[in-house]
């Protein structure tokens, strides 16, 4: 098939190129510098200027289209409305009718969210939902591998950076990572075929973890011991508003929202529908930690 993936240059990008390619998929890596991923052919694609996209669209003339932008948190010149739900009603209106539409949105993702994140990837769902496509949804919960941003950066920053380790809480709420390997898969069967068409799918791993159990898995994948040390979440609604007057502070209060929440869910039927090997984190996050020191040397 001929196949068109937006985002293709970020992390599950990536993951999503290689797996269409390894079966024998023709893939356009659609993204904003337009660089060829994983042997892809690379097109300028900015979900935010309509005329960008029905460009790269005319170029691929995809009989599928994987669209995984997105971004974490707003900058002066990317916002949540216009890269989620402006963005995605720029790639639904180019696309092809008769093209296969897989979805990248997040677990969590409702109207009422107090993040701002969540709340734009739902309105993103309902445009796909009315478009009249042949669409799939994927709700994905934390997803880990080489290259992530989460485990790579975040955490490892977070439990690297201080004598303690700073825990959000009691640190009790809920995540269940997925591996990008299993996301890949999921989304290159859903493009190359008619399974879960018209659906929504969780995508989630095999273990569900508390907060302070994902610290302890990173400093143990780090070789590091250290005392956690809860910070109450008093202190944290004063602090996570100050630290957004940094230039890059390490957590904006939309993600400060977002791991309050948790993030969890049965890894059903997704397992099933799309026959998800269940990688576990803990066989993965030493290569995950170690890859990123290497980057960051």
């Amino acid at each position: 098939m001929n196949i068109l993936v937006t985002g293709a240059s970020g992390f599950v990008g990536r993951a999503v190129v290689a797996e269409l390619r390894a079966r024998g998929h023709t893939v356009w890596a659609g993204s904003r510098r337009g660089e060829a991923v994983a042997g892809a052919h690379g097109l300028k694609l900015d979900v935010t200027d309509p005329g960008s996209v029905q460009r790269a669209v005319g170029q691929a003339d995809p009989e599928a289209v994987v669209h995984l932008v997105g971004i974490i948190a707003e900058t002066r010149d990317q916002t949540f409305e216009g890269v989620h739900v402006e963005g995605t009603r720029h790639v639904l209106a180019a696309t092809p009718r008769h093209a296969r539409y897989v979805h990248m949105s997040a677990l969590g993702a409702r109207g009422d969210s107090g993040s701002g994140y969540s709340s734009s990837k739902a309105r993103a769902e309902g445009l796909v939902r009315a478009s009249g496509m042949r669409w799939t949804i994927f709700q994905p919960s934390l997803i880990f591998g080489v290259g992530d941003d989460f485990f790579g950066r975040v955490l490892r920053e977070l439990v690297s950076t201080a004598p303690i380790v700073p825990q959000i809480g009691d640190g009790s709420f809920p995540f269940r990572p997925v591996s990008v390997q299993d996301v890949a898969r999921a989304f290159a069967t859903a493009a190359e075929s008619e399974t879960g068409m018209g659906e929504t799918f969780r995508l989630t791993g095999p273990d569900e973890y508390t907060f302070r159990q994902l610290l302890e898995l990173e400093l143990g994948a780090l070789g590091k011991r250290k005392p956690i040390v809860p910070v109450p979440l008093p202190l944290m609604n004063l602090a996570v508003p100050l630290m957004g007057l940094l230039p890059h502070p390490p957590i904006t209060r939309d993600q400060y929202a977002m791991l309050k929440e948790g993030n969890t869910a049965p890894n059903e039927p997704s397992r099933t529908v799309f026959d998800l090997p269940m990688q576990r984190l803990p066989e993965h996050l030493p290569e995950i930690v170690a890859q990123a020191k290497k980057r960051q040397a």
